[in-house]
């Protein structure tokens, strides 16, 4: 079964790569437990692969700071 998001997904990741951390939580919290997994994995590669813009690496690390500190 696929998981679905109840946003469209571009303004799911506007909101998880917005470095707000509360718009950050509440996207996150809209997924479910495996999409939630999925964006953590992505985010960790946005944050540490090479080949990412500098703000593109900084949102997802900025977003990572949000969701752990929560």
């Amino acid at each position: 079964m696929k998981s679905e998001i109840p946003i469209p997904l571009d303004d799911f990741w506007d909101q998880i790569l917005s470095r707000q951390p509360e718009i950050i939580r509440l996207a996150f919290a809209q997924a479910d437990q495996m999409e939630q997994k999925n964006v953590l994995s992505h985010l960790k590669r946005m944050a540490t692969e090479e080949g990412w813009h500098p703000q593109q690496r900084a949102s997802a690390i900025a977003a990572l700071d949000a969701l752990e500190s929560n």
